[in-house]
């Protein structure tokens, strides 16, 4: 398939990014990464304690707590998925308004691609999963539970292979699991939402009034927001919407631009405090406790014969990538942009398999969909993992093509030469760079000088007779 002609303007489609994106970029993929292989490990753990000493596991996730007056006597299992995950929308949340605002959703042009991409990453699955569902017979119920993207088991997974990816592929990588974390949103927020409590709604949009008028008068303190939060979840909880969607509403109206002599926004700063808690505990016992599916030769055998679970695996597998990579594909090719110098349209299909892996919000949704029937939510889990699993192995030898390339355009984007702190990359263009790299160029010819100078000295005086 032949790469879209280059424009008049030479714009291109994952060109590098800014050198204030990229260190942004580093350090939330580096949060992210670790948060992910967390996610790993507790969704190993999960699939042993279920499978060893299930009778264990079904007692502690089904053990409940809690007020029952104020109607929140849960099950661990359900506080998990809608106690502990409203901190990571709280995050998404976060990262989201830091993308409309201050990254690369926030101005039109550079936003087409990755929303095109991460749009037709959620249609495409759907519409798998649809068709296998209608032809096979099965149930319409799950087909948003495979166009979720976990952008940190994508990058655990890039952590355990050791593949290297330029910054430019790992930001489009971030923006689309942003993108496709507020679709995920809306998606839960209109098609999982039971019988609504407007008293309740009522009470839960008054909190998130005073949320943003104290946060809109600069009042400072978690001690006030803390004890706010829980009662703007708690009223959410009740009025019948996913209590998730409380900690996106939050972390929307959080300001994440700067103002003269920030070093963080209140957005950024927040973010910085409550992304280990995320990252580091909730997701990872929201894993413990929604990843422990009994696993058997006749379980993994249903997952590629029922249309519902195969329609997860390959919504999960074939309709991300096929989604991505076309609506990639298809935007720089209408928008006659060309793909950055440094990649090929490979390297795209190989971060689009990536996107195939779906865990935290794909696990969720297959809670909400089939929450009637227990049995086949745990088999609409088994698929998420199987699926997610093919999707890591698939992109995990696509990437390893290409990590001799990867590796040379990362060292590239790290290489700095006159060592002011700066990758030289974005100094090219700077007389100053240049200057300094002469300089350092002539201390360099004259050091060989000197000691060719002592070199040819030696060698005379040992060649004269006696």
């Amino acid at each position: 398939m032949a790469a879209p002609a280059p424009s008049k303007n030479g714009r291109k489609a994952l060109g590098r990014l800014s050198l204030p994106e990229r260190t942004f970029v580093a350090d939330a993929l580096r949060a992210e990464t670790v948060g992910g292989v967390l996610l790993l490990v507790a969704a190993i753990a999960a699939l042993v304690w279920a499978n060893t000493l299930s009778g264990s596991y079904e007692s502690v996730s089904d053990f409940h707590i809690g007020p029952s007056a104020l109607g929140l006597d849960l099950s661990i299992e359900h506080w998990a998925a809608d106690g502990l995950l409203a901190v990571f929308f709280f995050v998404a949340g976060i990262e989201l308004k830091r993308e409309l605002v201050a990254g690369d959703l926030r101005d039109p042009k550079a936003a087409i691609l990755p929303v095109v991409a991460a749009l037709c990453g959620m249609a495409v699955p759907a519409l798998v999963y649809f068709l296998v569902n209608i032809t096979g017979g099965g149930s319409l119920d799950g087909w948003a539970v495979p166009t979720a993207t976990d952008i940190a088991f994508a990058l655990a997974v890039l952590a355990v292979i050791g593949t290297s990816l330029p910054s430019s592929l790992r930001a489009f990588l971030l923006t689309l699991a942003v993108v496709d974390d507020l679709f995920a949103i809306l998606i839960i927020a209109i098609f999982f939402t039971s019988d609504i409590n407007f008293a309740a709604l009522a009470g839960a949009v008054v909190g998130l009034g005073v949320f943003w008028l104290l946060r809109r008068k600069g009042v400072r303190g978690w001690y006030i927001y803390v004890p706010l939060a829980l009662v703007i979840w708690g009223l959410m909880y009740n009025s019948g919407i996913h209590a998730t969607i409380a900690g996106v509403a939050m972390g929307l109206m959080l300001r994440c631009t700067r103002r003269d002599g920030e070093e963080r926004s209140p957005g950024e700063h927040i973010e910085h405090l409550v992304r280990p808690f995320s990252a580091g505990l909730a997701v990872p016992l929201f894993a413990l406790f929604s990843a422990g599916v009994a696993v058997s030769g006749g379980a993994l055998t249903d997952v590629f014969t029922k249309p519902e679970t195969l329609g997860v695996v390959l919504g999960l597998v074939v309709g991300k990538a096929v989604g991505i990579f076309g609506g990639t594909w298809l935007t720089a090719r209408f928008t006659r942009a060309s793909l950055s110098d440094e990649l090929a349209w490979p390297d795209v299909f190989a971060v689009a398999s990536l996107a195939g892996i779906g865990f935290t919000v794909s696990l969720l949704i297959g809670e909400l969909a089939f929450t009637e029937d227990p049995l086949l939510t745990d088999e609409i889990k088994a698929a998420v993992l199987m699926g997610s699993l093919i999707a890591a192995v698939l992109s995990s030898v696509l990437l390893k093509l290409r990590n001799a390339k990867y590796r040379a355009v990362c060292a590239d984007e790290e290489r700095d030469d006159d060592l002011d702190g700066i990758p030289d990359i974005y100094e090219e263009d700077k007389p100053e760079y240049h200057l300094r790299m002469a300089e350092i160029y002539e201390k360099k010819a004259a050091e060989h000088r000197r000691l060719a100078e002592v070199t040819g000295g030696a060698s005379d005086g040992s060649g004269r007779p006696a």
